[in-house]
């Protein structure tokens, strides 16, 4: 049965669960608010936030992974404004 176990560890990437997101410090652009919330994996921070403006958020989630926590929200915060540059009230849609 061990055998079994390792194959399915590896195909079904173990039995780890996901983490909860890490809510850091929000930053207003524009009447937006820039919630970062990078997600912790094994060796690095997944990019995870929201935007929010009013009664409107969006879940705003990235491949991308860095190294740190503080790398991955600075990076968040600056894509989300590069999305709200772009695509304005658009990315409630």
């Amino acid at each position: 049965m061990g055998l079994f176990s390792s194959l399915k560890a590896l195909f079904a990437g173990g039995e780890s669960t996901p983490k909860e997101p890490d809510v850091m410090p929000s930053e207003t652009y524009n009447d937006y608010i820039i919630t970062p919330a990078p997600v912790h994996e094994e060796h690095s921070y997944r990019i995870n936030g929201t935007i929010t403006k009013g009664e409107q958020t969006h879940l705003f989630i990235r491949a991308d992974a860095l190294p740190t926590q503080e790398q991955c929200a600075q990076e968040m915060i600056r894509k989300a404004k590069q999305m709200i540059d772009q695509q304005g009230d658009r990315i409630f849609n």
